[in-house]
């Protein structure tokens, strides 16, 4: 691993704790404020629910990208990221309030979408987001959404290989669906993007017959070498569409999927969890919250030492089965049974 990969990598580790410190401190205020979006949280078909609008919206993106209509869906993104900042910062100030800072979230990632203002962005969505669903999702409906997901993650990047795509489509658009990993001070994703653009050939006179005809040939040949995840893939996790040494990448990409749906559990434990609060200043965290919080970072540890490898990974088996397995122990070291561990007991 180079020097800056570690630099990389502590960074990222800081953007998850900061995503799940903030739904933690976000659920209280959350609780209080009746934010809780179902009637009955233990309820698993919730996360039926919920798994299936997100492969609903997966396949609308991608229709969206196939049909040219990528403004649509970056000022959709956009939207929730203005809505979802208003939920944190109205847990500060008074709602009315909260609508300035939201605002300037939106107008920063339209008019300025630099690394920095994108990863603010997604850290503000991640932690509202995170402490929503996870004042909404039941021990039991959280442990479900988790499981699932990670398989169906798992699927989708090495079996159809559909999230790549979706990738591949998101990283043109500049929103904080990614977070970005600079992997040095002076990177801009706005510079790194022009400069794809010009090598594309954006605005430039169209190439002979015999030019296109073996640039085709050489495609197709680069192509057929990267076929199964080679260097260059656009990868769910990773550097998409970077060729060369890991040591020559000036950044790395992670879904903020991969960083809020762990901390669903999380936030959920914290919730949820019969087990005591530790004494912990501004934060309602328990034991099982506070372990899968270290399980969440263990198996982004493991994820981010394959992405420095330049291919991409699915993040969520790794990430949501750190978060479940650190959550089980710390349930059964502070002494909850298992049954309601797993939020089986009201069945039984």
């Amino acid at each position: 691993m180079f020097p800056r990969e570690y630099r990389g990598v502590a960074f990222v580790v800081g953007l998850f704790l900061v995503v799940q410190v903030g739904a933690l401190a976000l659920v209280p205020e959350f609780v209080a404020s009746d934010y809780q979006a179902v009637e009955n949280p233990d309820n698993p078909a919730n996360s039926v629910l919920y798994v299936v609008a997100i492969v609903a919206m997966t396949g609308l993106m991608l229709a969206a990208f196939r049909y040219d209509l990528d403004g649509a869906i970056r000022l959709l993104i956009v939207g929730v990221s203005a809505w979802l900042s208003w939920y944190v910062f109205s847990a500060l100030v008074s709602p009315l309030a909260a609508a300035v800072p939201a605002v300037a979230v939106a107008v920063g990632l339209l008019l300025y979408p630099e690394w920095y203002v994108i990863d603010t962005a997604g850290v503000l969505m991640g932690a509202g987001a995170a402490g929503l669903f996870g004042i909404s999702f039941g021990l039991l409906p959280a442990l479900v959404l988790l499981a699932v997901l990670a398989v169906y993650d798992a699927i989708s990047v090495y079996g159809t290989e559909h999230m790549l795509s979706l990738a591949e489509g998101i990283m043109d658009l500049n929103i904080p669906v990614v977070l970005v990993i600079p992997l040095s001070l002076s990177y801009s994703l706005l510079d790194a993007g022009a400069a794809s653009e010009e090598a594309a050939g954006v605005g430039e006179e169209p190439e002979s017959d015999a030019e296109t005809d073996a640039d085709a040939e050489a495609d197709s040949q680069s192509a057929s070498a990267g076929e199964g995840g080679e260097d260059g893939d656009p990868g769910e996790d990773g550097d998409p569409g970077e060729d060369g040494e890991p040591g020559d990448r000036d950044a790395f990409f992670i879904g903020l999927g991969d960083a809020v749906i762990p901390t669903v559990l999380i936030a959920s434990a914290a919730t949820f969890s019969p087990a005591a609060d530790l004494a912990v200043p501004l934060l309602g965290v328990n034991l099982p919250a506070l372990l899968a919080m270290v399980g969440t970072l263990a198996g982004l540890l493991v994820l981010m030492r394959w992405v420095i490898q330049g291919r991409p990974h699915a993040g969520l088996p790794l990430l949501n089965g750190g978060a479940i397995g650190g959550y089980l122990i710390g349930s059964l070291v502070a002494g909850v049974p298992l049954i309601e561990a797993l939020g089986l007991a009201g069945f039984f």
